[in-house]
């Protein structure tokens, strides 16, 4: 029994010191000053769910959407307009980090970011005005919103120099549900939509006549277009004021001189640091997989229609919603039993790898196949462009369903857990770098991921897919389980305690 409790990592927390109320708090800032610095967290807050959600509202409908603008689209085009996003927020996040930097404010970049979003939405929405570009016009409409989303390092860099040591946990942890709840509300906003209908044939190329046009695709673009305008207003100087706490508090806790003095010791772990930075861009590839490939998968493998898949998909995404809320507010009193890095192993990448076993087909037969002489996807597996649906077991929806469940969880668990660990992991060291290098981990995955699954979905089948992103998730749970040990906070240094003085003794006459 007490080997298997070793091997959990079950066992009660022990109260932290950065839990406990700085004794040096309230010569940290006024009343007022406390006020204001949390409604720009809230800012922050409200900035993360809002970037998610301009990245997660088009991935059930730019597939439909791909195919009424051009008839007869690969695949592939799918994964190069879903992976633009994270793409351009690989590349600019760091560029947008060094401008916070110089500058030594995140407003400029936040707001220039937010302006370019709105535009992005817009050109988006548009898609129809370009064709027969359309598809070329989808990936760089894509790849402007996510140069606007590398915004997110920013953000973070700043919610870590805003917050006190108390405060660190619990402000990651919101964090992280405002994302999960972006990926997640995202479809459901764009199921909402599609009794708007696909709207009337386009006009021929060059026709201008009828420039603004909604309907359940366009939708998605005037939704991020109209919440990044809000965001943009937030931002300006009478709701968002700078108030940075951090490095300040950590300078008055050690009795150090200056603030460069107090964060000399505090280096963190790099060992635990970039594995928990593999196995985040692990856990965000597997999420980012099921929600690229759902919509694909669905109308494969269950003959759905592209409206019965975007009203299902629809549905079901916001039982995942209402599911990884109740995970979250789970998490409270599941840490005061089990650890956090247990919970994380074995809640969050155990559930995570069980979903992609899930979703490995075994159903009794083949899937459905579409008709022969099909010229829009729907309708079942198109065994003309994808040899492997005559071949292949079908997935079942309790399969199917399973999975979503466990994945639901598993990330909701995974993606808070694995950002508050690595909060603490680095100290109370000001976290703008690393937090740029975590956020450019899930940019990577979430580039990589879509390209990767659909050209390997298309060629050969959910068995390979599934099957790879399992064995990549279990092979990071291995990993964590290694530098178990490892992940927690770097032991605070604190001022030598006073000693009485003595008298000096003279020397001995010789």
């Amino acid at each position: 029994m007490e080997w298997f409790k070793g091997l959990a990592g079950r066992v009660r927390p022990e109260p932290a010191a950065e839990d406990e109320a700085p004794a040096g708090a309230p010569l940290l800032e006024t009343p007022q000053e406390t006020r204001e610095r949390w409604r720009s967290i809230y800012v922050i807050y409200f900035t993360m769910f809002q970037m998610s959600l301009g990245f997660s509202i088009v991935l059930t409908g730019v597939w439909p959407y791909l195919d009424k603008l051009e008839p007869g689209a690969q695949k592939e085009v799918l994964g190069l307009a879903v992976g633009a996003n994270p793409l351009g927020q690989l590349v600019f996040s760091p560029l947008l980090g060094l401008w916070a930097n110089r500058a030594g404010s995140a407003r400029a970049p936040l707001l220039a970011t937010l302006a370019l979003f709105v535009l992005a939405s817009v050109l988006y929405a548009e898609l129809h005005l370009t064709r027969p570009h359309a598809k070329y016009a989808m990936v760089f409409a894509r790849f402007l919103v996510g140069v606007s989303s590398a915004n997110i390092a920013v953000a973070r860099s700043y919610l870590s120099a805003a917050t006190l040591l108390s405060e660190r946990t619990r402000a990651v942890a919101v964090v992280s549900l405002a994302q999960v709840l972006g990926f997640v509300v995202g479809p459901a906003l764009q199921a909402a939509a599609a009794p708007l209908g696909p709207g009337g044939p386009y006009p021929p190329p060059g026709d201008l006549s009828s420039p603004l046009r909604l309907d359940m695709y366009t939708a998605a673009g005037w939704i991020n277009a109209v919440l990044g305008f809000i965001n943009f207003l937030l931002f300006l100087p009478c709701c968002f004021k700078e108030r940075k706490i951090a490095a300040r508090e950590a300078m008055i806790a050690q009795g150090a001189d200056n603030e460069k003095e107090a964060l000399k010791a505090l280096a963190p772990d790099l060992v635990s640091s970039w594995t928990l930075v593999a196995a985040f861009f692990v856990l965000v590839f597997n999420f980012v997989l099921l929600e690229t490939l759902a919509t694909m998968l669905t109308m494969d493998q269950f003959a759905w229609s592209k409206r019965e898949a975007l009203e299902y998909m629809g549905v079901l995404m916001s039982g995942g919603a209402v599911l990884a809320c109740l995970t979250f507010a789970a998490i409270g009193p599941l840490t005061r039993i089990f650890e956090e890095r247990a919970l994380l192993l074995w809640g969050g990448f155990l559930l995570t790898g069980l979903a992609s076993v899930l979703c490995i087909p075994w159903g009794p037969g083949p899937p459905p196949l579409a008709p022969a002489n099909a010229t829009e996807a729907g309708g079942g597996c198109p065994a003309a462009t994808q040899t492997w649906c005559a071949d292949s077991r079908g997935l079942t929806l309790p399969q199917f369903l399973a999975g979503y469940a466990c994945v639901s969880v598993g990330y909701s668990l995974g993606v808070t857990l694995i950002q508050t660990i690595f909060s603490k992991v680095l100290g109370p060291r000001p976290q703008g770098v690393w937090m740029g290098v975590l956020t450019g981990a899930g940019c990577l995955s979430r580039a990589l991921g879509p390209v990767f699954v659909s050209a390997v979905y298309a060629r050969r089948g959910p068995v390979a897919t599934f099957g790879s992103t399992a064995a990549l998730t279990l092979a990071a749970l291995a990993a964590l389980r290694v530098v178990y040990a490892r992940l927690q906070p770097p032991p605070l240094a604190r001022a030598p305690p006073p000693h009485e003085l003595r008298p000096l003794k003279p020397p001995d006459d010789k």
